[in-house]
């Protein structure tokens, strides 16, 4: 009966790693395509365009990664 239980909760916590998992791949790869470093760009430059364009990129990939694992 505990093994009906636990699997769907272990079947969702390895899907999430796994997709913030390709979610950080995903972000690495832009980040060595981009000229400059992002990160430092919105953070200490303030770069508010930059940090909205990663953002939509963000929930974009994640959708991408939500609806394939979801089916």
């Amino acid at each position: 009966m505990e093994d009906i239980l636990l699997k769907p909760v272990i079947n969702s916590v390895l899907y999430s790693m796994l997709g913030f998992l390709i979610l950080l791949i995903c972000y690495y790869i832009l980040e060595k395509l981009t000229p400059e470093n992002t990160w430092k760009e919105i953070v200490q430059n303030k770069n508010t365009a930059l940090a909205i364009v990663f953002a939509a990129f963000i929930l974009g990939i994640s959708l991408i990664i939500g609806f394939a694992i979801h089916g």
